[in-house]
Order: structure tokens, then sequence, then C-alpha cells
């Protein structure tokens, strides 16, 4: 059998002191996406349909709408679906270029506080890249730094963007990532900064770093610098195990780990909150192919997987991942990110066939 792209992602959400996800069938918030968004949903779906996943889909609209601002945003019964069933599968989003429109992914990630982005980095058997057997995960802290939004023009043409880092918002992702990493089987944390630069902001996110590790002796801790971790994870990454670090550097690093093992068409991500998550291909909408049968939705499916764990539905997520994995080894059915010339719907098929 394959081994787990993600085993736990050590919060499994709670509603009124129980366990949400404890029996019976189960609604999941399902955001299709743009472009090819809509169809590698439905190969996710036809997927769990074949594996008999005891789950329900709800099906939501998240075309933005105008707010009382100007603004665009999330259509509130789209965020009455998630606040209900507090996880949800989301296909790629697009971000109209313009004025007045903000991503929806981070609207998303906003509106449901998910502090911690999770995204797992592993070499996929049979696939072949430039690196042999990758085996990390980048935890990123989703909520703030410089993509707090907090911009404005001091004069015309001098424009200062904050970068803002709270005490609570990293002790909370630093006390996830160490939690994760015991429960996962990991040995090491490293803390990703550049505190020597900017000793407060980042200061602060390695601080606090630095206390959650103390209260965690059997989980070692190292703290590396932002450029080193890049030049070191391009010439060696099995020197690294779980990463934490702020926003807009996980952001960067996540895809260069994800580069690795072959990009972003086969690279899981979770986005984990305090009552609720969300799971997401991260990879983009690809309109040039949407609606021909080719896209790959192996990254949606891994995320789903990884949902399903969340869920506590493990023995669905193995047999699903390990499906999907054999197909990509045997190399009869790959699409054509993946050297091969399979479509969507074929390779959707295979996987079903092996379950």
């Amino acid at each position: 059998m394959a081994s787990s792209v993600f085993r736990s992602l050590v919060t499994p959400l709670r509603r009124g002191g129980r366990r949400q996800f404890s029996s019976g069938r189960k609604t999941v918030t399902l955001i299709p996406g743009d472009g090819i968004g809509p169809e590698i949903s439905a190969a996710v779906q036809k997927i769990f349909s074949a594996a008999g996943v005891p789950i329900d889909w709800e099906s939501v609209d998240v075309t933005p709408v105008r707010g009382p601002d100007g603004m665009f945003g999330i259509p509130q019964s789209a965020i009455d679906s998630v606040n209900k069933n507090q996880i949800g599968l989301k296909g790629p989003l697009m971000t109209p270029v313009g004025k007045g429109h903000r991503s929806l992914n981070l609207a998303l990630r906003k509106e449901f506080n998910l502090y911690a982005n999770v995204r797992p980095c592993r070499s996929i058997d049979g696939y072949e890249t430039l690196y042999k057997d990758v085996d990390l995960v980048t935890i990123r802290e989703n909520t703030e730094g410089e993509y707090s939004g907090i911009e404005h023009e001091i004069v015309p043409g001098v424009v200062q963007s904050i970068k803002l880092i709270t005490e609570p918002a990293s002790m909370r992702v630093a006390e996830f990532a160490f939690n994760y990493a015991k429960a996962n089987g990991r040995s090491k944390v490293t803390a990703v900064h550049k505190a020597n630069i900017m000793r407060l902001s980042d200061g602060t996110f390695l601080n606090c770093c630095r206390l959650v590790a103390e209260r965690n002796p059997d989980i070692k801790f190292e703290e590396r610098y932002l450029d080193t971790v890049c030049l070191n994870m391009v010439q060696d990454p099995s020197q690294y195990d779980v990463l934490v670090m702020p926003n807009l550097y996980g952001d960067i690093l996540s895809d260069l780990c994800a580069g690795l093992i072959g990009g972003l068409g086969v690279t899981p991500s979770g986005n984990v909150g305090i009552n609720g998550a969300i799971f997401e291909s991260v990879h983009g909408t690809a309109p040039d192919i949407a609606g021909l049968d080719l896209a790959n939705p192996t990254a949606l499916l891994l995320s789903a997987v990884m949902m399903l764990r969340h869920m506590e539905l493990n023995s669905f997520g193995d047999r699903i991942e390990t499906a999907c994995l054999d197909v990509i080894r045997e190399g009869r059915h790959r699409t054509g990110d993946l050297g091969g010339s399979a479509k969507c719907s074929e390779f959707t098929d295979a996987i079903c066939e092996k379950l």
C-alpha cells in the first residue's frame, strides 16, 4: 500500500464538546471553482461515490457579489453553508483583475479564520522528478503578515504596505506545527524567518516558536533564515521535516516545495481554523483547457483525502489515496501534465476501477 500523504490534521472539529464527525453521513460544502474547477470537482465526486464514502455534497456558488461598500465579496449563502457544515472542499478560484475585487481565496481564509495552511509534499512513486524521496510539510500562518491588506499611499508615488504580526496568531500556528509533528510521527520543526532584518515582526514570530519549542522537548527545533532554507531546499530537501513560517514566506516556500515533487497539480493543501476547515487545490484555473477533459484532478483529490482524515474517515481516505497513487505509478492513464495522454475522465475511471 502506498504511504499516506497525510495522516492527521491534529484538531478534529468539535461541536458542543463532542466530535462533529462521529457516525452517519456527513455534509461537505463543495466550491467547484472556476475554469477546470467544475471538471476536477466532478471527478472527485465520482471517485468518492465509487469508494462509497458517506458524504453528501452541498455545492455552492461563490461568484462575487457587490457589498454595501462597493467591494465584491463572498455570497452570504456560501458563508452560511461553510458555517453550518464546518468542512469544505474548494476547486481553484480566479480573482478578477481590477479595483474593487478582493481575492476570494484570501477572503475565505479571513471569513472562517483559517489560521493554518498545511501542505504536505511527498514524492510520488513512479513519477520521476529531479528529487528523490521528498517528504516534508510546510505550515503557513494564514491570516496576517504582508497579506493583512493594510496598504495606503503616503504621497503620490509612495505606497506603504503594513506587515502585521501578532503574538496570539504566531503562538497559535506554532502550537499547531508542534502538535502536527507529534500527531504525525515527525521529529523536527523548523521555524523559517528573517528576524535578523525584521527584528520586531519576525522577532515576535520567532520568540513564539521558541516558547512552544520549550514546551515540546521531544520534538527537535531549529531556526533558519528564509533565504538559507530556499538555498538548502533545492540542494537537499531531506534535511527538512515540518517547517512553520509567516504568511508571505509560506506562500512562496510551499510552492517551491511543490515543485520538488512535480508541481501544484499533485500537491494537496488544507486550511484549518478553530471551527472549520477548507481543503483545496492550489493550482490555477487553467481556462485554456477548461471543458476539454484534459485537467488533472490529483491535487484536489489528495486534498479531499486530507479532508477525509480530518473527518476521521481514514479508511476511505487510505483506499482512495492508494488507488490514485497506484494509477500514477502504473503510468497507463496519466494526464498530460504527468507525461501521459489520458483524459481527465479516463484517469478518473482508472481510479474508480481500482476501488
